[in-house]
C-alpha cells in the first residue's frame, strides 16, 4: 500500500501584480513543514507537483528543510484554475484587486458563485477548459500514482485540484469540492493511502508544523 501526501503550495501573493509567487511568509511555511517531515523520519520514493511557478517554489522550500533533493515529475494539470477568469465569467469588466477584509469577502463570495456556475457549465471562463476536463487532469494524476508507484509519494499543487481530488475519493458532488477548496490552508498537508485499485483519505488539511503557540500567527487561506 501507497501513502500519498498532498501539500497545498506556501502562503502566494494575493493582490499582488504576480499572484504565482511565494510570499516571505509562504516560503517559511513550506521550510518548516519540510522540517516536520524531516523530524518524523518521513521519506518519498517519488515526487509530483503543477507547473506553477508556487509549487516549484514550495517544493524547493520544503526540501531545504527536509534536506533532500528530489527531480520532479510535473503535472501540468495540477495546475490551479485561473480564479480572475472564473469570476470575469459572471462579472464581466475590470478586476478590482482585493485590499480590505470587505473587499477579500467580496472576491471570494464571487468566486464561489463563479466556481458554481462553471462547474454546471452555465459559464465558460475565458482561456480555461470546463470543469469536466480539468477534473480528469485531476484524477488522472491520481490514476497514474496508483499504476506507476508505491511507497510514500509528494503531491505539491493548488487548493482547487486537490479539492477535486478529495471529492473525487469521497465521491462526492463537484460543488463540495468548493468548500474543501474555501478551508484549504496554506502549505497544509492532506493524505491518501493508496492500492492498484483506490484511494482513501486518511486525513485533510493538516498544520501540524503552524500548530504551535510560536507560529500559529503563520496559518493562512490564500
Amino acid at each position: 500500500m501507497g501513502h500519498l501526501y498532498l501539500v497545498r503550495h506556501g502562503q502566494a501573493s494575493l493582490g499582488a501584480a504576480d499572484y504565482d509567487q511565494l510570499s516571505p511568509l509562504g516560503t517559511q511555511q513550506s521550510q518548516l513543514l519540510g522540517e516536520h517531515l524531516h523530524a518524523q523520519g518521513i521519506t518519498f520514493d517519488a515526487v509530483i507537483t503543477g507547473t506553477m511557478k508556487r509549487h516549484a517554489q514550495t517544493l524547493a522550500s520544503i526540501q531545504q528543510g527536509m534536506g533532500t533533493q528530489h527531480i520532479p515529475f510535473a503535472w501540468p494539470s495540477l495546475n490551479e484554475y485561473d480564479a480572475e477568469a472564473v469570476i470575469r465569467a459572471i462579472q464581466p469588466g475590470e478586476l478590482v484587486k482585493p485590499t480590505t477584509p470587505e473587499g477579500y469577502k467580496h472576491y471570494f463570495r464571487l468566486l464561489r458563485d463563479g466556481l458554481a456556475q462553471w462547474m454546471a457549465g452555465v459559464v465558460s471562463p475565458h482561456g480555461m477548459q470546463t470543469y469536466k476536463e480539468f477534473a480528469h487532469g485531476v484524477t488522472s494524476a491520481l490514476d497514474h500514482i496508483r499504476q506507476q508507484h508505491d511507497g510514500h509519494v509528494l503531491l505539491v499543487s493548488s487548493g482547487g485540484p486537490i479539492a477535486t481530488a478529495v471529492a473525487h475519493v469521497l465521491r462526492t458532488s463537484p460543488e463540495t469540492s468548493i468548500e474543501l477548496n474555501m478551508r484549504l490552508r496554506n502549505s497544509a498537508v492532506t493524505e491518501f493511502n493508496f492500492n492498484p485499485k483506490r484511494h482513501s483519505l486518511v486525513s485533510f488539511n493538516n498544520v501540524p508544523h503552524l500548530e504551535t503557540p510560536s507560529h500559529k500567527d503563520w496559518i493562512t487561506f490564500a
